[in-house]
């Protein structure tokens, strides 16, 4: 069987999800390149940058991640692992791809050598830790600043005519 860092291929997963974002792919793809942004959405603090080759670390320190492709508003591509990884298990990879739809952004993940005995924590990490939080942060984006733009209707003047 094949070995990847030490673990046989059967040892790693691919963890596969489709959300929607209420959001443009643009505003998708600065949550997650953006350590302010990516800190107000998930809750912890996150640091990095948006350079190809760069760090990002996240949810204090916890994930850390390498650019290995930023492709504004459409896709990004990460190695990618957190202070549980084991040790003789590879890096992972992370991809994220964006799509504009109607209602806001198609999310792709495919999130590949993901530690077999830790895929289902992770699978569902992502929709606790990022798919939700992110919806409901830019839900409320969208309802501030919906209010926010609205115009405000004028009362009809109340002077008397002379």
């Amino acid at each position: 069987m094949l070995s990847i860092s030490g673990l046989r291929s059967s040892a790693v997963k691919t963890i596969r999800q489709r959300v929607m974002i209420p959001a443009s792919p643009a505003e998708v793809y600065e949550a997650f390149v953006d350590p302010k942004i990516h800190a107000a959405f998930t809750g912890s603090p996150a640091k990095g940058n948006r350079r190809v080759g760069s760090h990002f670390a996240a949810c204090g320190g916890y994930i850390d991640s390498v650019h290995r492709e930023l492709t504004p508003g459409k896709r990004i591509v990460q190695d990618w692992s957190t202070t549980e990884w084991p040790e003789d298990a590879p890096v992972s990879r992370l991809e994220l791809t964006l799509t504009a739809v109607t209602k806001g952004t198609e999310l792709r993940m495919v999130h590949s050598n993901v530690p077999a005995s830790q895929a289902g924590s992770y699978r569902q990490g992502w929709i606790d830790y990022y798919w939700k939080p992110l919806h409901a942060y830019f839900k409320e984006h969208a309802e501030t600043q919906g209010a926010a733009v609205r115009p405000v209707r004028r009362q009809p003047s109340r002077r008397k005519s002379r």
